[in-house]
C-alpha cells in the first residue's frame, strides 16, 4: 500500500498569494448546456499561488466544466472568472493563446499528437514560448526521468498503455512550469504506487509556486492525502478538508 501523501500547504516563507491577487478567482460563476438545467451554479472560490487542491464530485458533476472554464475552453453564462489577473470574458486576439503558455494542463483524454514521438509531445510545452532546442531536450529529458518514462522517449504515443499515455501528458503539462496547474483525473488510469507518485511531483510545484487544481473522483487517493477539497454538488460547492471530502 502506498505511504500517506501529506499535502504542503504554503507556510510563512511559501510564494503562497493574498487574496486579492490569487491566479484563480471564480465570482458567482454559473454555466448551462441545456436550458433549465445547470452544470455549476454561482460558483464563488479563490486558489492562491503554492496552493494544491482537490475538486471532485460525482461523475457529471462538473468538474471538466469548472476546469475547462479555467483555461477558457468554455465561456461563463454568469459570473466572472480572473486567471492570473486577466478576465476569461474578455480575453481577445491572442490573448487567450498567450494565457494558456502560462496554465499547464492535464487532459482525461491526453490530447497526445499520435503522429509524433513522446519527447516531442512534452516538448511542445516549450517550443511554443521559443525555448532554445538544447535546453528543451534536457528539460524534456528530465520531465520523463520524473514519470519514469525517459526510456520511451523516442516511442509514439499508440504504442504505450493508457497509463504510460496519461504520464506523457502529466510530464507536458509540468516540463513548462505553468504558474497555475489544472489536471483532470491524472491517475485514472494508474495503480495506487503510481498515483502517489504522480500526485508528489504535483505537489512539488506547488512548492515552486504553482497553483495547483486536480480534479479527481478517486476516494482513496483524498483518503491518503489529506488537504483542501473542492466538492461539486448540485452545481455548487461545498468545501472540507482531509478525508470528510472523501466521504461527503
Amino acid at each position: 500500500m502506498a505511504a500517506k501523501v501529506k499535502v504542503r500547504k504554503p507556510g510563512p516563507s511559501s510564494p503562497a498569494s493574498s487574496a486579492g491577487d490569487a491566479p484563480v478567482r471564480m465570482y458567482g460563476v454559473s454555466k448551462s448546456y441545456l436550458p433549465g438545467s445547470w452544470a455549476l451554479r454561482n460558483v464563488s472560490l479563490e486558489v492562491g499561488r503554492g496552493e494544491f487542491v482537490f475538486l471532485t464530485g460525482a461523475s457529471g458533476a462538473g468538474k471538466t466544466t469548472l476546469l475547462k472554464l479555467l483555461f477558457a475552453a468554455e465561456q461563463p453564462d454568469e459570473g466572472q472568472i480572473l486567471v492570473l489577473g486577466r478576465n476569461i470574458a474578455r480575453l481577445g486576439g491572442g490573448g487567450v493563446p498567450a494565457l494558456r503558455r502560462r496554465v499547464g494542463v492535464v487532459f482525461q483524454d491526453f490530447k497526445l499528437l499520435n503522429r509524433r514521438t513522446v519527447e516531442e509531445n512534452v516538448g511542445v510545452a516549450l517550443d511554443v514560448v521559443g525555448c532554445p532546442r538544447r535546453e528543451t531536450r534536457s528539460r524534456v529529458f528530465n520531465a520523463l526521468r520524473q514519470v519514469g518514462l525517459h526510456d520511451r522517449r523516442n516511442h509514439q504515443p499508440l504504442t504505450l498503455s493508457g497509463g504510460e499515455q496519461q504520464r506523457v501528458a502529466v510530464a507536458r503539462a509540468l516540463v513548462g512550469e505553468p504558474e497555475i496547474l489544472l489536471a483532470d483525473e491524472p491517475t485514472g488510469n494508474l495503480d495506487s504506487e503510481l498515483s502517489s507518485g504522480i500526485i508528489e511531483l504535483m505537489m512539488a510545484a506547488a512548492d515552486r509556486g504553482t497553483a495547483v487544481i486536480v480534479a479527481t473522483h478517486d476516494r482513496s487517493l483524498l483518503a491518503r492525502s489529506g488537504g483542501r477539497v473542492l466538492r461539486l454538488e448540485n452545481g455548487g460547492v461545498v468545501e472540507s478538508q482531509g478525508d470528510s471530502g472523501a466521504r461527503g
